[in-house]
């Protein structure tokens, strides 16, 4: 298929491009670069520098390009400024997306993957969470997520568009030439070995005080490359299933300690660890079922040890 790649310059939409260039798509990626990274974007695939809210370059990349699909990963993603800034995570993730599935359809695209979030959930009742569990934000990043979730249900209802939401939990790993940068960096794992290789010195743990088994937030990992499978996955099983959403997790729970320890044991760094207050918005524990996805998709995760993760993004990242 001839696919558009939203974001495809940033860590989980570079991944995913080279995953579809390796299954026979021919790509096109659109990143603003303003968290993405032009080296990330595979070879061969072409890369349009716009925004995603900005209509008329949309269109122009859009019209006449004959694009069969769209996985859409463009977005603002940190949680904890949602909540200082959820004007600009509502105009960016909600009302960019509106606009970029309206010229979509403008243009024919009739299929379209969502890059969607275990946020979507909120604090919740129970672990492992299915799909079908309540979902009830607890950040404005996962409500600007929910509202697009929702649009493509209206947009399904009303268009016939084939869509999948795909709501994952904790990216980590890494693949090669493909670490994860942000900046500022907030995701842990990356974030634990900076410590490691002397860019930080020493990494805060939010909240100890948790009804977790040893008092820190547990969250469930998944390799970047497992998320780029269930991507490709998805997009091609939109000729079975018409609307499709699916977690993507490991199934496995891993607290913020045994994230440290696993990284003191990978690097051999003693990684100073400082105790902080909880963050407003932060659940005890995100553990996915990710049981449908196994079932509709035929995917399951590969690199499921928190080890591996975390030898893969030392490598990539910050071992020379």
């Amino acid at each position: 298929m001839r696919v558009l790649v939203t974001g495809g310059a940033g860590f989980i939409g570079s991944t995913t491009a080279a995953a579809l260039v390796d299954a026979g798509h021919d790509v096109t990626v659109v990143d603003d670069l303003s968290t993405g990274h032009r080296e990330a974007v595979p070879d061969g695939v072409r890369l349009v520098v716009a925004d995603i809210a900005d209509a008329t370059a949309l269109a122009d990349t859009v019209a006449g390009a004959g694009f069969e699909a769209c996985l859409h990963f463009a977005a603002l993603i940190e949680a904890g400024e949602s909540m200082r800034s959820p004007e600009r995570f509502f105009a960016v993730n909600t009302g960019g997306s509106a606009m970029l599935l309206r010229v979509l359809l403008e243009h024919g695209v009739e299929r379209f993957v969502l890059s969607s979030t275990a946020a979507v959930y909120g604090e919740p009742e129970r672990t492992p969470i299915s799909e079908d569990d309540r979902l009830a934000p607890t950040n404005a990043y996962g409500e600007s997520k929910l509202l697009v979730e929702r649009m493509l249900a209206w947009h399904h209802r009303i268009h016939g568009l084939r869509t999948a939401s795909l709501r994952y939990f904790n990216a980590a790993g890494a693949t090669p030439g493909r670490p994860e940068r942000h900046a500022p960096e907030t995701h842990l794992v990356p974030l634990v070995l900076q410590v490691a290789a002397g860019q930080r010195e020493r990494i805060s743990v939010f909240g100890t005080d948790y009804p977790t088994p040893d008092g820190t937030a547990v969250r469930d990992y998944v390799h970047v490359a497992d998320l780029a499978d269930a991507h490709v996955r998805a997009l091609e099983s939109l000729d079975r299933h018409p609307t499709l959403v699916c977690n993507l997790g490991n199934g496995r729970g891993f607290s913020v300690r045994e994230v440290i320890e696993a990284a003191r044991e990978v690097t051999g760094h003693a990684i100073p660890a400082e105790e902080a207050d909880r963050r407003s918005g932060d659940p005890a524990s995100l553990v996915a079922s990710s049981a449908r996805a196994a079932d509709l998709l035929g995917w399951r995760p590969r690199r499921t040890e928190l080890r591996e993760l975390v030898e893969d993004a030392w490598r990539e990242g910050f071992r020379a």
